[in-house]
């Protein structure tokens, strides 16, 4: 069986209200569109979600499948697709409202349906690397599932998590902050906004956090910081790369165009996988650099057109 990153996570239709009164319906949802970069890099992906036999559920599948990234099975079995209301300010920054229900499909748990075809059990035992965040991994019934395929995963695969925070459907920081922590726990790689920071932890220093978690489980901690770049955290030090300046059309899938270029990024490495958590922690600075700068210039080509809508490998030269 072909190498593969599972993600387990949302998938859903972005209801976009711009500023000029105008709407439009775009696909989206954060895992989703981390699974949608991966495959327009070129990357097998398989991703674990929940929609609906219904219109918009058609609109996902179809924008799915263009970029090759594969459903498991029983990813259809919600009532309805869910639909995020983002309204966009002046400057292209998205707020939401959320009309949604989550959990995992039986077939991405841990052990997954022994009747399935071999190609379809994807229960995260085969995969290189297992990824989650936002809502699913906060969002119940869902979030105690995923938090079991996190578990499960960790055995074989690199386990990599992005909080995405959503304020509006996951309840208070002071609620969510230690359930963000488990997570964190439970990954070889997390990326973080400093926006999700500043709400998780008002007052502190986005980058001081980082040092905190990742001197617990994660190899490798990646805080973003929009149009002004990003900062990574490991054993072997810091490294600060400086976002390419382009003209900003909305921000919408800019941050998962980034977990998704910095997951390629270290499988490019050959730094996926459970047997290569030593060779991860020991990531060399000059990679890392690499690296997040080309997380940088996927995420700056995201922004500079609607929705989310992030650059094929050609695209980017490489």
């Amino acid at each position: 069986m072909s190498a593969y990153v599972l993600a387990v996570g949302e998938a859903l239709v972005d209801e976009v209200r711009r500023p000029d009164g105008s709407t439009a319906e775009h696909p989206g949802g954060s895992i989703a569109n981390v699974a949608l970069t991966l495959g327009r890099l070129g990357r097998e992906v398989r991703l674990a979600t929940w929609l609906g036999a219904d219109a918009r559920g058609d609109l996902v599948r179809d924008w799915l499948a263009e970029s090759d990234v594969e459903l498991v099975q029983g990813s259809d079995g919600a009532e309805r697709t869910s639909v995020a209301v983002a309204t966009l300010d002046d400057g292209g920054s998205a707020t939401y409202d959320f009309d949604l229900t989550w959990q995992v499909p039986a077939q991405a748990m841990p052990g997954g349906d022994t009747s399935a075809e071999p190609s379809a059990q994807v229960g995260g035992s085969d995969a290189l690397a297992v990824h989650t965040g936002s809502i699913a991994a906060l969002l119940e019934p869902g979030a105690g599932q995923v938090r079991q395929v996190l578990e499960a995963a960790r055995t074989t695969s690199t386990t990599t998590y992005d909080p995405n925070a959503r304020p509006a459907i996951m309840g208070s920081a002071e609620e969510v902050r230690p359930r963000v922590e488990a997570l964190v726990d439970l990954s070889d790689v997390v990326k973080v906004s400093d926006e999700d920071l500043a709400w998780l932890y008002p007052g502190s220093d986005p980058v001081a956090v980082a040092r905190d978690w990742q001197r617990g489980t994660p190899a490798l901690v990646v805080v973003t910081f929009g149009g002004k770049g990003a900062v990574a955290v490991s054993d072997a030090g810091e490294v600060e790369a400086v976002a390419p300046r382009v003209e900003v059309v909305d921000t919408v899938g800019a941050g998962d165009s980034f977990m998704g270029a910095l997951i390629d990024g270290l499988w490019e490495h050959e730094l996926l996988g459970a047997d290569r958590r030593d060779a991860l922690n020991a990531v060399a600075p000059a990679t890392l650099q690499q690296i997040v700068d080309r997380c940088c210039a996927v995420a700056a080509i995201t922004v500079s057109r609607a929705g989310a809508n992030p650059p094929s490998r050609m695209e980017i030269g490489r």
